[in-house]
């Protein structure tokens, strides 16, 4: 069979023709669709910033759809599902992420992170703990090693906490001695309950070493001591805390009193205590004063004069409340309503308050249990503040 060749020439025109439409569509087509998917993520921006969130997470879907190798879509609509507490849908998107071979480093470390914070919201704790592991040597380190710290803390492992605040403070990211002091104190106190309290005061005495100006170590220090009976050690540390840390003597000013009359040492008790009250006046100095005072003249009413001099220093509805306790009325037998409506008055008034987050609690929090802050609570009743 012969092969005539004018149908080869006659092809190659063709063959040309139909390749150079089809490049047209293809180039047409792959134009229309970055037009749309810019568009949809434009769209998806615009609702964000109205805050209309279920519309910009169909436009960021859209998006994604019409081009799915873009990073940086999938951290805006995993961002968005976190926000809106769907967690495992925003721990679907991050681990698609980090399933994808062509990720950056940069980006794959970003994707690790923003999971961590998936599991960490959703309350995954032990999840949320394997995933910040793995930013270890990353931009997200530090990072990481906080949000590790603030679960430790949480579920109250002190020893592992103990071991990441110390890298913290070893990359300079800040003085952890603070809250290593209270880490030590948390062990200790359970060691004390437990009945180990020979390593209790080890536990102590390390804390005091950390941070010698934190008054929580000595203040658990007297408290371990009179447990055992030594009195007079006890008051030795209490008198020793409130000459280093004359901020925290309210917190122990009941103790200091009590401990003394148990040493016979109320008269010096009573001249330190008057004279921290002289230079801050404080209702828990002040009740410890009216206690020693009482005590020394033998007649319970004797103190109370305290309660008017901190009312002429001071408006106080407790101290107010705490006088008429003791006082008989014109109109006595009406005594005990009035008590009755003013006891109810200063409740909320003798609360401590966290200056953290507002959080108010009858006794005094070292740790808030509103927002986990350290040290937020000060040493002085809502009233004083």
């Amino acid at each position: 069979m012969d092969f005539d060749l004018g149908w080869i020439l006659l092809g190659l025109p063709l063959a040309f023709m139909l390749g150079w439409v089809a490049s047209r569509f293809d180039l047409r087509q792959l134009r229309m669709e970055n037009r749309r998917a810019p568009k949809a993520y434009f769209k998806g921006l615009n609702f964000l910033l109205n805050e209309q969130q279920d519309q910009a997470i169909d436009a960021f879907i859209e998006a994604v759809q019409n081009d799915p190798d873009t990073s940086e879509l999938h951290f805006a609509l995993g961002n968005l599902f976190r926000r809106r507490g769907e967690y495992d849908r925003a721990v679907r998107v991050h681990e698609h992420l980090l399933s994808r071979g062509d990720l950056a480093a940069a980006d794959r470390a970003r994707a690790q992170h923003a999971l961590a914070l998936d599991f960490l919201k959703a309350g995954l704790l032990d999840r949320a703990e394997d995933a910040l592991r793995k930013l270890d040597g990353t931009a997200f380190e530090n990072q990481a090693r906080l949000a590790r710290l603030a679960i430790y803390e949480r579920s109250r492992e002190w020893p592992q906490a103990t071991v990441v605040a110390r890298q913290l403070e070893a990359s300079g990211e800040a003085s952890f001695a603070g809250r290593l002091a209270h880490y030590r104190c948390e062990q200790a106190a359970t060691l004390a309950a437990s009945g180990d309290a020979a390593a209790a005061l080890t536990l102590l005495e390390q804390a005091m070493h950390d941070a010698p100006q934190s008054a929580r170590p000595r203040i658990q220090l007297a408290r371990l001591q009179r447990a055992q009976g030594q009195d007079a050690l006890a008051l030795a540390t209490l008198i020793a805390m409130t000459q280093d840390v004359p901020g925290a003597t309210p917190l122990v000013a009941i103790a200091l009193a009590e401990t003394a009359e148990i040493c016979g040492a109320a008269p010096q008790a009573l001249a330190l205590l008057s004279a921290s009250y002289q230079q801050t006046p404080s209702l828990d100095v002040m009740e410890a004063i009216v206690r020693l005072e009482s005590a020394a003249a033998g007649e319970p009413r004797a103190g109370r004069q305290g309660y008017i001099r901190h009312l002429e220093r001071e408006p106080s509805l407790i101290a107010a409340a705490r006088w008429i306790a003791g006082e008989k009325l014109e109109h006595d037998q009406f005594h005990p309503l009035v008590q009755r409506a003013l006891d109810h008055a200063v409740k909320p008034l003798s609360r401590y308050r966290c200056a953290a987050c507002g959080f108010e609690a009858k006794e005094h929090f070292w740790h808030c249990p509103g927002c986990q802050a350290w040290d937020s609570y000060p040493p002085r009743r809502v009233e004083e503040l």
